[in-house]
């Protein structure tokens, strides 16, 4: 078995870096019992840190949507599947000209970089600023759209559109688009990973809250959403959780620990 668990209003509330002392207690005794738990978020490397404690014995996460493996006990990172400058700014191009004032942002592995228009709620000291052709030189891991004057839920329909296919298309915060290399989910990184651990999608049971969990609650064999999800994961999700304000997480994952049937290797 193993657990693949979204953070940020899933795991925690939203922008939290201190997992809740019961929550806390919950991992380290599935990681006792040997079931893995893997952090599968939306977050970038640099937003990780106070998670890395509580990884595990097996110290792999998954950051960026998909886009970055990451191995915490060694610092480095595993995989890693990016947008190309090339491809990048051709989506860009696309966006700006049917949705003018489009504001544009880049995830790194060293950190973000922005536009000189694009707003950046959380701080960023010493990220670059320019225009994307100067700054795009390495493979974003996500690409971020803003638009100060589209209403957030037409936003992330208006782009999906005018990808299509080049890039995958998602979000995980109201009036935030977030764009991944095409075919790159979380589910997409979820599978590589188990495959190498030899664990089976029916042995996984996933948790979310956001449309960013959608791919990987639909690909493993148990999902959960937290009562606070948007409708469109409580739609897909198999069951519900208690919320994540109650820690509805470390709740279901408790009740597995107090089962009767042995949970490493099911």
């Amino acid at each position: 078995m193993l657990i693949a668990t979204d953070l940020d209003g899933t795991l925690v509330p939203n922008d939290n870096v201190v997992l809740p002392p019961f929550t806390a207690s919950v991992l380290h005794q599935m990681d006792t019992a040997g079931v893995p738990v893997v952090f599968v978020t939306a977050r970038p490397l640099r937003w990780m840190g106070a998670f890395w404690p509580h990884v595990g014995n097996h110290g792999m996460a998954i950051v960026s949507n998909g886009a970055i493996t990451y191995d915490a006990h060694e610092g480095r990172i595993v995989s890693l599947a990016g947008i190309g400058s090339e491809v990048g700014l051709a989506v860009c191009h696309a966006i700006t000209g049917a949705l003018p004032g489009a504001r544009f942002a880049i995830e790194c592995t060293d950190g973000i970089r922005l536009d000189p228009q694009y707003v950046e709620p959380y701080p960023a000291p010493g990220a670059p600023r320019g225009p994307l052709d100067e700054i795009w030189t390495d493979p974003a891991v996500k690409l971020l759209v803003r638009h100060p004057d589209i209403e957030p839920d037409l936003l992330h329909n208006q782009v999906a559109a005018i990808v299509g296919d080049a890039a995958t298309v998602t979000w995980s915060v109201s009036g935030l688009v977030e764009i991944s290399a095409a075919g790159i989910t979380k589910a997409s990184a979820l599978q590589s990973l188990c495959e190498s651990l030899d664990v089976r999608s029916d042995n996984v049971i996933a948790f979310g809250d956001m449309p960013n969990d959608i791919p990987m609650l639909m690909w493993a064999g148990t999902s959960y959403a937290v009562a606070n999800a948007h409708e469109s994961v409580q739609v897909v999700a198999q069951h519900s959780a208690p919320s994540c304000a109650d820690e509805g997480v470390a709740q279901v994952l408790e009740r597995l620990l107090k089962s009767t049937v042995p949970l490493a290797g099911e």
